[in-house]
C-alpha cells in the first residue's frame, strides 16, 4: 500500500513541479513584471532603503513588527539548507549552467512576489501582536472564497509548519553528528528545547530571534564565500563562461545537458526563493508600515537576498573549487568539500554551524507561517497550544527519524499551495499595481507615502486601512 501511494505522489510531483508549476510561476512572473513595469529592477534601491525603516506608528505609538523584522521573519524561513545542499544538487545533476537558470527564475519570480506581499499588507487583520495576513486572508476577502482559504491554511501548515521542520531539524541533525560525533537524539532535544523557548513567545519573539540570526548567519557565510571568490579571482571569467555555455547546451559534460540544467536550476530556485508560493506574505502581513508597496519591495528584496546572494555564494565555492567534478559527493556532502579545499578542514565544521544556523531559523520561520494560518482557520488558544506542541514533538521526530513518503507529501502540498496563491492573484493582482501607482506619485511628490482605503478603488471593506482625511470632501 505505502508502495503505491508514493509511486502515486511521485509522479503527481512530477507533473505539479516539471510542467504545471513551473509554467503558472514564469508566465504570471513575467506578466506581473511587465505589468508593474519592472518593479524589481528598477526600484531596488528603494528596496534597500526600506530595510532601515522602524515600525510605523499607529495613533501616538509604535507598535507591531518592523519592515527589517518582517524581512528577517520570510528571509529565516526561505533560507534553509536548500542554499547550502539544494544548490549543490542542482549542480551535480544539471550542471553549472543550472546556476544561471536558477537567477533567471529569482528575478522573473521577484515580480510575483512583489504581488502577493503587496496583497498581503492590503488586505491584513489585526490581531493581539499587531497584524496578521497572507494568502488565506486575501483569498477570502478579495475573492470571497472563505473554504479555499481554509484549504490553503490547512496545506501550508502542514507543510510549512510540520513536515518542512521536521526536514530541517533532520539536516541539522546528520549535520552535527558528521561534524562532531554529537548523537542525533541529542541534537534532537536541544532543538525541540530551543524551538519551545521562541514558538510559546509567538510573533514578536520569533521576530526578535530572527532579526539576529538571519543578518550574522547571512553576512558570516557571505564573507567566506567572498574569501574563496578573491582566492581565486583570477578564475572567475572560466567560472562564468561555464555557467553560461553549459545552460544553453554548449558545454554539457557535466549534468544532463540544457534540458537537465534548466529543469533543475528552476526547481531548486523555486523551491529556495518562494517566490508566487504564498509563504512569503505571512510574514509581510505582520509589518506595521505606511503604505502595503513598502512590504511588498520588502519581500522583493528577500528573494534577491535567498537566490542571487546566499545560493550564489555557495555556487562561487562549488565552481572555483572544482569540487563538483568529484564523483560521489553530492548534496551537503559537496558544498563542505568545496569549502574544505579552499580553507582547511575547519570548513567542514563552519557549514555545519552554517546549517545549524540556516536550519533553525527555517525552523521558526516555518512555524509562524503555520500559526498565522492556524488562527485564521479558528482563533482558538487551545487550537495554537496545539499546534506549537505539534511543531515541538516533529522538530523532535524528524532529528531521528527519516521517512521518505513524508517529504514527498510535503512537495505535493506545497505545489497545491502554490498553485492556489498564483490562480488567486492572477484574479486581483491589480490593487498591487493600483497601490505601486499611488505609492509611486507620492514618492515623486517628495512625500514619504502613506495609503488609505480610498487611495485605489475596490478596498472599502479592509480592516487596517482607514479613510484619507479628505474621503469626505472626496465624496461631497
Amino acid at each position: 500500500m505505502i508502495g503505491i501511494l508514493e509511486q502515486f505522489v511521485a509522479a503527481t510531483n512530477n507533473i505539479l513541479w516539471s510542467y504545471i508549476l513551473i509554467v503558472m510561476l514564469i508566465v504570471l512572473g513575467l506578466y506581473f513584471t511587465v505589468k508593474s513595469r519592472f518593479v524589481q529592477f528598477r526600484m531596488i534601491v528603494e528596496m534597500v532603503r526600506l530595510l532601515g525603516e522602524g515600525a510605523a506608528k499607529i495613533g501616538n505609538k509604535k507598535t507591531g513588527v518592523s519592515s527589517f523584522q518582517a524581512f528577517c521573519i520570510s528571509t529565516a524561513s526561505r533560507v534553509g539548507t536548500g542554499n547550502l545542499a539544494g544548490v549543490a544538487i542542482a549542480i551535480t545533476l544539471g550542471g553549472p549552467g543550472a546556476v544561471f537558470w536558477m537567477w533567471l527564475i529569482a528575478l522573473i519570480g521577484a515580480g510575483s512576489s512583489f504581488v502577493e506581499s503587496t496583497l498581503a499588507q492590503i488586505y491584513k487583520v489585526k490581531d493581539e501582536n499587531g497584524f496578521r495576513g497572507g494568502p488565506a486572508y486575501y483569498i477570502e476577502q478579495a475573492l470571497g472564497i472563505r473554504w479555499l482559504g481554509v484549504v490553503f491554511s490547512i496545506l501550508i501548515t502542514i507543510t510549512f509548519g510540520l513536515v518542512f521542520n521536521s526536514v530541517q531539524s533532520n539536516t541539522i541533525s546528520f549535520a552535527v553528528e558528521n561534524a562532531f560525533g554529537v548523537d542525533r537524539a541529542v541534537t534532537g532535544i536541544l532543538l525541540t528545547v530551543m524551538t519551545v523557548a521562541i514558538i510559546f513567545g509567538g510573533v514578536k519573539r520569533v521576530a526578535k530571534v530572527s532579526e539576529i540570526i538571519v543578518p550574522i548567519m547571512a553576512v558570516s557565510y557571505v564573507i567566506v564565500a567572498l574569501f574563496v571568490i578573491i582566492k581565486n579571482f583570477s578564475s572567475l571569467p572560466s567560472v562564468f563562461a561555464l555557467i553560461f555555455s553549459n545552460a544553453f547546451g554548449l558545454n554539457s559534460m557535466f549534468g544532463g545537458g540544457v534540458g537537465a540544467a534548466m529543469m533543475m536550476g528552476i526547481k531548486r530556485g523555486l523551491f529556495s526563493n518562494e517566490a508566487g508560493m504564498g509563504s512569503a506574505p505571512n510574514a509581510a502581513a505582520t509589518a506595521t508600515v505606511s503604505h502595503p508597496v513598502k512590504q511588498g519591495l520588502i519581500q522583493t528584496l528577500g528573494v534577491f537576498t535567498d537566490t542571487l546572494l546566499i545560493c550564489s555564494a555557495t555556487a562561487a565555492m562549488i565552481l572555483l573549487s572544482g569540487a563538483y567534478k568529484t564523483t560521489g559527493a553530492e548534496g551537503i556532502q559537496l558544498t563542505q568539500n568545496a569549502l574544505s579545499s579552499q580553507v582547511g578542514a575547519w570548513g567542514n565544521s563552519f557549514i555545519a554551524v552554517c546549517i545549524f544556523m540556516f536550519a533553525f531559523s527555517s525552523v521558526i520561520g516555518n512555524y509562524y507561517y503555520g500559526e498565522t494560518n492556524i488562527e485564521f482557520i479558528k482563533a482558538d488558544r487551545k487550537w495554537l497550544f496545539a499546534y506549537r506542541i505539534a511543531v515541538s514533538s516533529m522538530v523532535m521526530v524528524g532529528a531521528i527519524a527519516k521517512i521518505q513518503i513524508v517529504w514527498d507529501m510535503a512537495d505535493l502540498f506545497m505545489g497545491l499551495m502554490a498553485i492556489i496563491n498564483l490562480g488567486s492573484i492572477a484574479f486581483h493582482y491589480k490593487k498591487a499595481i493600483d497601490a505601486l501607482d499611488d505609492y509611486t506619485r507620492q514618492k515623486k511628490m517628495g512625500l514619504d507615502p502613506v495609503f488609505y482605503k480610498d487611495s485605489i478603488e475596490g478596498i472599502d471593506d479592509v480592516e487596517c486601512w482607514n479613510y484619507s482625511p479628505d474621503y469626505n470632501k472626496k465624496a461631497v
